[in-house]
């Protein structure tokens, strides 16, 4: 599981040049089953996704094609997470994907 934080860069003011681009390349990360939850970081910090089923190098590659990332916008960070414990509403995560 990865959590990746897109954290806004020197190139903030472009964002609205980018934005269907964007939400284009977000629903690309749900429509293929990676994308589990996608947010803003407060206060207009840029955004947060919870993302799985992908190996480190594949949210690498797809991390790379957004957008946002790939004009400056925001800056990526990706962590991953392994999952030893879960709430049963997400005891998915707990399987591996990659």
């Amino acid at each position: 599981m990865f959590v990746i934080f897109l954290k806004f860069s020197e190139n903030k003011t472009r964002a609205s040049d980018y934005m269907q681009a964007h939400k284009d390349w977000i629903k690309a990360g749900f429509d293929a089953g990676v994308f589990l939850l996608v947010g803003n970081l407060q206060p207009a910090k840029g955004g947060a996704i919870l993302a799985h089923n992908s190996s480190l190098a594949e949210i690498e590659n797809r991390v790379n094609e957004d957008p946002f990332v790939k004009e400056n916008i925001v800056t990526a960070e990706i962590s991953e997470i392994t999952p030893s414990k879960t709430d049963s509403r997400i005891e998915f995560l707990t399987q591996s994907h990659s």
